[in-house]
């Protein structure tokens, strides 16, 4: 089985494309849902986070998210260190995912940060999507309500697309302008010959 991975900034558009990989069959594993589940339910993860960041950064069971985006969006140092306690737990969460999907001639794992986080090592190829900054804050802005400057802070904390596409086997281009199917096809049927 072979383990793709699908990256892009907030905003590009990795998330349909990985729609369109399901509409195909393909299995797709979100891992930021599953990082958000996780911390969650994995008392060592929590042990860590409270560790570091205190009782408080818990409210009964849930993860107070506001208060955590607040101290890691502006603190380099505290996100690395968040990322070190989350991280390979969801690698863990992955290879057990994985496990269910044997049969398949391969999945996918969606994360915004494959490079970031270091998850780029556990798959064999990595398909990048990208769009132009202004499109992504653009689409992000009609989603979600963030502000224009809550997303550039975001991005500041993601690898830009061309230190990504050094690293990537595919990229497809989500500039509303570009057609993305056949890139998608056609990425979907290399993997699906590769032995």
């Amino acid at each position: 089985m072979i383990r793709v991975g699908i990256t892009g900034g907030i905003g590009s558009g990795k998330s349909m494309v990985c729609q369109v990989f399901e509409k195909l069959g393909i299995p797709v594993y979100y891992a930021d849902p599953a990082a958000r589940e996780l911390i969650e339910r994995d008392p060592v993860i929590r042990h860590d986070l409270t560790a570091w960041l205190g009782e408080d950064i818990f409210s009964g069971d849930s993860l107070d998210r506001t208060k955590l985006a607040g101290i890691i969006f502006s603190n380099p140092e505290m996100l690395e260190m968040v990322n070190r306690i989350v991280h390979p737990r969801v690698a863990v969460d992955f290879e057990n995912w994985c496990a269910s999907f044997w049969n398949r001639h391969y999945v996918i794992q969606e994360s915004a940060i494959l490079f970031e986080s270091g998850a780029y090592r556990f798959v064999d190829r990595v398909i990048l999507v990208t769009a132009p900054e202004q499109v992504r804050i653009d689409r992000v802005m009609s989603r979600s309500g963030m502000t224009a400057d809550r997303i550039r802070a975001v991005m500041k904390n993601q690898f830009p697309d061309n230190k990504k596409a050094m690293r990537s086997q595919y990229i497809l281009n989500n500039d509303n302008k570009s057609l993305l199917l056949p890139g998608i096809l056609e990425i979907h049927s290399e993997l699906m010959q590769i032995s």
